[in-house]
């Protein structure tokens, strides 16, 4: 029945869980290749582990047994080499699972020492650095990056599921258009052009969606010109969904139900997610609170909601947090939250009625036209998520665009955009949800760049140092 099996999880997998006596009466003989991780002599046997990226397994190779020059091939392998072996599979009498060597031959011989497993890798910037070292000696980091790959797997497939169109937009834009971020600046030598690495897909996004799309997203890379720290890299990963005939209720849902569909799926006995010593439930209840309530119930710098609707109190407080009181009040109101209130929700939290002119792609909401149909997403302190129903008045929209001209001389809207627009998006919710961050609550990562396998650092490589 099982003639070739030439992959350690699978083999692992297949059986691990099977009795001895089953295993050991198959005669199920298994061609594998692999690092070795761990080498061991006792008296007439050697036992060494090998491994690939996803498991690893015990080998024995008895001198009585194995031909004298696989065995001489194995006294001279070392902890680190790349090694190819087929053998018989069986079970010892502790129950571990074992191939007994018959073949042996070194693929490919290291010439650097491997670090201590035991002792891992001390110093994070080596771990960051050497990757290639941090996975093949911890455990821990190479189940977050496995977790990863399924995490992404699971979001495509919900999406697939309900009829989702993955797209593809350019990564290089003529105009920094989307999101208000500093852009990566480069330059197209045959054109004789400026260029910028995207900021976000979103304006390509929603051409698509004027074009006739209906259910669409992407997940790719993004490039921002700002601050490294503990949630931001310059180069990130997210995707963006976009609903035609919906508003920012029904995408909002759509992103909760994609986290509890991780969830259900991967974390099925998971019961919460602990990050940074905290307590994080990813149940069906997500809590919806608006911006200014959210302030007043956290911030602990009002008496009453009413003053948050008061220019003077609002500019006292600022100058309490050291906030710039000459920009707008929707702008102080919008660092207000991020400095007091973001930190604190932990559990899962949209917060919704942010101030319109701090939305300029956003939809006024129809009861109070200075609020946005717009929502962000918090988890563990986190923004996780902005979404929100799209501005689809050509006119309105070019008035916002130049009215960010007005604010940021720098800024440069897309023309194209306002064209595409007159031809009619219809009424239209999108929302982008950061990939990198989301796997952080998933993994318990306190870092972003623990859970992205080449991070950018601020220092140059000193290989003396490391």
């Amino acid at each position: 029945m099982f003639k070739k099996i030439n992959k350690i999880y699978n083999i692992v997998k297949y059986f691990k869980n099977k009795t001895r006596n089953i295993i050991n009466n198959l005669n199920i003989k298994v061609y594998i290749s692999g690092r070795i991780i761990s080498k061991r002599i006792m008296k007439n046997n050697i036992f060494f582990n090998i491994q690939d990226i996803e498991s690893n397994i015990q080998i024995l190779a008895i001198k009585n047994y194995l031909n004298k020059k696989y065995i001489k091939r194995i006294n001279n392998s070392n902890i680190g080499d790349i090694v190819y072996i087929n053998g018989m599979l069986f079970k010892t009498k502790t129950n571990e699972l074992t191939i007994k060597c018959i073949y042996f031959k070194i693929l490919v011989k290291i010439y650097k020492h491997l670090p201590d497993k035991y002792y891992k890798l001390k110093k994070k910037e080596k771990k960051f650095r050497k990757r290639y070292l941090d996975l093949i000696i911890n455990n821990k980091t190479k189940n977050k990056f496995l977790l990863r790959t399924k995490i992404i797997y699971i979001i495509r497939k919900y999406l697939n599921n309900n009829d989702y169109l993955e797209v593809e937009t350019p990564m290089l834009h003529t105009i920094p258009g989307g999101a208000i971020s500093k852009p990566f600046k480069t330059y197209h030598n045959k054109l004789n052009i400026k260029m910028y690495l995207r900021i976000a897909p979103e304006l390509y996004l929603k051409k698509l969606i004027i074009a006739g799309f209906t259910k669409i997203f992407e997940l790719n890379r993004n490039f921002r010109n700002e601050g490294v720290s503990r949630i931001h890299n310059p180069e990130f990963s997210m995707i963006e969904i976009y609903k035609a005939y919906s508003n920012y209720k029904n995408i909002m849902n759509l992103t909760k139900n994609i986290i509890i569909y991780i969830k259900n799926n991967i974390f099925k006995k998971k019961k919460y997610f602990n990050l940074n010593n905290k307590k994080i439930f990813l149940n069906e209840k997500f809590r919806i609170i608006p911006i200014k309530k959210a302030i007043y119930k956290y911030s602990k710098y009002f008496n009453n909601i009413k003053e948050l609707n008061n220019k003077k109190i609002i500019k006292k407080v600022a100058k309490k947090l050291n906030i710039n009181t000459k920009i707008k009040i929707s702008k102080i109101i919008e660092k207000i939250f991020k400095l007091t209130t973001e930190k604190k929700l932990i559990q899962p939290t949209f917060i919704t009625k942010y101030p319109i002119d701090i939305s300029p792609l956003s939809l006024n909401n129809k009861k109070n036209k200075k609020v946005a149909d717009r929502f962000e997403l918090f988890i563990g302190g986190i923004e996780i998520a902005n979404g929100f129903s799209e501005l689809n008045n050509y006119k309105e929209q070019k008035k916002r665009f130049k009215q960010q001209k007005l604010i940021n001389k720098n800024y440069k809207y897309d023309k194209e955009y306002i064209e595409a627009l007159k031809y009619g998006l219809p009424p239209t919710a999108g929302v982008g949800i950061g990939i990198d961050r989301l796997i952080m609550i998933f993994t318990k990562s306190s870092s972003i760049k623990d859970i992205i396998l080449f991070p950018i650092l601020k220092k140059k490589i000193n290989f003396k140092k490391l």
